[in-house]
This record gives structure tokens, sequence and C-alpha cells, in this order.
């Protein structure tokens, strides 16, 4: 089975871009399922509903988000009616909307995890490394899911390389989000789970994490606040693709998924 992440999408230029290209990719690609990371897809800061229904009406199967996950209202009520949308695990249990998802393929259950790290994060939450290990454990035993991926929303690398190591040999995959800055060390650890420390952002190549360049220099030099509004021009996409053995849930194959569309293909 072949698995497509892909990384923070950044304002209406990442997520048209997504949208304009996911065909082509899942296509050329030959992709079997397709996740993305939608937590910034609303102005670079939250998701709606709108936006996506709109994902998922160009090929994406599932939605992982982060610490901007509240940053739209409406997303509130939307999450319980919308499982394939998910809020980081490690919120409390009554928060609205699900850390987790299983969905049927034609090639067996396939369980969609979503986390936020701790380490320079805001707000704090429980513990990941404990909550998602009792997740993968239930996924396991009671469901009897063999591929299970995460997305581990953090902001250290060392937290999110722990964490692949941590679950190592439990899951399919581990990605990194966040950063929004693509890390070169994809690889298969030594127990069979494929990890990327950050998969990167799908968002506007001349950017500062996808913000308008002179705004943010202007707020290191200056030290005052001001408004980060989303770049334009042309938009790099930035993932991982995954295959995955069905009957072993192991990964035997890792590659990261990196490509600059000009504004004319955006």
């Amino acid at each position: 089975m072949r698995i497509l992440f892909l990384g923070d999408i950044v304002g209406e230029p990442g997520r048209k871009s997504v949208i304009t290209h996911l065909t082509d990719i899942i296509r050329q690609h030959e992709i079997d399922f397709c996740i993305v990371n939608g937590e910034n897809s609303a102005g670079g800061r939250g998701i709606t509903p709108k936006i996506a229904k709109a994902l998922f009406e160009a090929g994406v199967q599932v939605i992982t988000t982060g610490d901007h996950v509240w940053d739209q209202k409406e997303l509130m009520d939307y999450l319980p009616l919308e499982p394939r949308v998910l809020r980081p695990i490690n919120y409390p249990a009554e928060t609205p909307g699900s850390g987790s998802v299983v969905m049927d393929t034609p090639q067996g259950k396939f369980a969609v995890l979503n986390a936020q790290g701790r380490t320079f994060m805001n707000p704090p939450l429980e513990n990941p490394f404990t909550i998602v290990e009792k997740e993968v454990t239930r996924l396991r035993e009671e469901e009897n899911v063999k591929m299970i991926f995460l997305d581990f929303h953090a902001e250290t690398t060392s937290e999110s390389i722990a964490m692949g190591f941590h679950l190592d040999g439990t899951i399919s995959a581990q990605v990194g989000t966040h950063t929004h800055v693509q890390t070169a060390d994809e690889r298969i650890l030594p127990k069979g789970t494929a990890h990327i420390t950050d998969a990167g952002m799908c968002g506007p190549e001349i950017s500062v994490l996808g913000r308008n360049v002179e705004s943010v220099v202007w707020r290191f030099k200056s030290g005052l606040p001001t408004r980060f509004p989303v770049a334009k021009g042309p938009v790099r996409l930035c993932g991982m693709i995954v295959d995955v053995c069905p009957q072993s849930g192991k990964s035997t194959h890792v590659e990261r998924f990196n490509r600059l569309y000009s504004p004319s293909e955006s």
C-alpha cells in the first residue's frame, strides 16, 4: 500500500496548489491513500469545514491538524460530524473530535493518528508518548489494525525523532509536522517504521514558513508586533511517500516528496 503525506498546507496558495495538482500526483506515483496536514490552510491559521470538504473532493482521505486546530471557530461543531478531520489525540477526552480514525481500504484497515508534542508548544497537552502508545495498542489488539500512520505535530527535532524510536515496530510510519521545514532524514527505523522528522510545508517558496518575507524580517529586526500575511508566488509541495506491507504493517520503502510549481502551474 502506497501512502502520500503532504505537510502543513499554508493559506490559499498552498491549498489551491494541493487541490490543483493532487490528482496528477496520485496518478504519477500510484498513491493508494492520501493524508494532509491542513491546520494552516485557512489564511494561514486553522481550517474551515469548506476547505476540508474541498480537500476531500480533491482526493484526500484524512486531514490532520495541530496547535492551530481551533483558530477557526466553526471547526468546533464540525469535528464531531467529520471523523476524517483529526485533532491531536492528547487533548482531554471530552474535547470535540477525535485523534484517530480507522479507514477501510482495499488493502485492509488503515489507521491514522494525530498527536501534538509538548516541548515549546502551546497549549501544553497530555503526554503524547503514553497517550499514543495506549491508542496504538488498542488499535492493534481490539481493532486488529496492522497499518498505522502517525502525524506528530512537534517543535523540536529531538521530540519527533524520539517518538519515532518509541513506536518503532508498532506503527507503519511517523511523520513530523509543525516547523514547515522539510528534513533530509527520511528512513525506515530498525524495526520497520518509516520516519521523517518533519515533512515540510505546502506553501509559497519565497517566504518565511509560508509568510511574507518582509513582515517577518521586520519583526525580527524591530522586535515590534506586526501581521504576517501569507506570501505569494511559486508554491512548493513537500511531504513523504511510504510503501507499507498490508500483511505485516511494516514499511518497505520511503522517499521525500518535494516539488516546486510555477505561478502558472499553481
